[in-house]
């Protein structure tokens, strides 16, 4: 494999190319560069609650994941972002579990990082890719992309459900009743009537 680069989670981008999907900003712990990756809803609204440290009325997928890991004595090694193709990045879960064989896990790279958060477990991608989809910040106004060259992009810290206008919060809402995560729906509710003054 080449060689890998290790990523912390910076927050999100607001600046959305797609509906209905956020820009994940991850950054190279020992460099400049950072990649970002779009993930759907309800996979930002499932990393955006450890982010930002609030837990959720009940235990959410990737929740229910690093229980069944620590339950079962799994150690999550470490993921890797280890391919880009036709606009999509590819992840893996290096799983240590009985008799320290470690087994390797294809996964969506929005879940790979929602779970790795959850037990605090390094994130790689390689240098490839790095080279390739990163972008350099010489500071936070100003991002260029080392392959496509200048471009601008607004770097925010996902902390809290103020952070999204209402019309984010309703799309978000949709999503988690379609989804049928209704603990998520009631946290998005409540949100949304703190702002308008009325219940919803």
């Amino acid at each position: 494999m080449d060689k890998k680069v290790k990523l912390s989670v910076l927050g999100f981008s607001f600046n959305q190319s797609q509906s209905g999907t956020y820009g994940l900003v991850l950054a190279e712990e020992t460099g400049v560069r950072r990649l970002m990756i779009l993930v759907g809803s309800p996979e930002a609204q499932s990393i955006a609650f450890k982010l930002h440290k609030t837990e959720p009325p009940r235990p959410l997928t990737h929740d229910l994941i690093k229980s069944i890991l620590f339950d079962f004595d799994i150690l999550l090694e470490e993921v890797v972002i280890y391919k880009y193709e036709d606009g999509i990045f590819y992840s893996r879960l290096y799983l240590n579990g009985a008799g320290n064989k470690v087994e390797v896990i294809e996964s969506r790279t929005s879940d790979a990082i929602a779970t790795a958060l959850r037990t605090n477990s390094p994130i790689y991608t390689t240098e490839d890719i790095m080279r390739e989809q990163g972008v350099v910040v010489s500071d936070e106004d100003d991002i260029k992309n080392e392959g496509e060259g200048d471009a601008s992009d607004d770097v925010q810290d996902f902390t809290n459900y103020s952070d999204f206008n209402r019309t984010e919060l309703e799309n978000m809402l949709e999503e988690a009743i379609k989804n049928e995560d209704y603990e998520l729906a009631s946290v998005l509710r409540d949100e949304i009537s703190k702002r308008t003054g009325h219940p919803i």
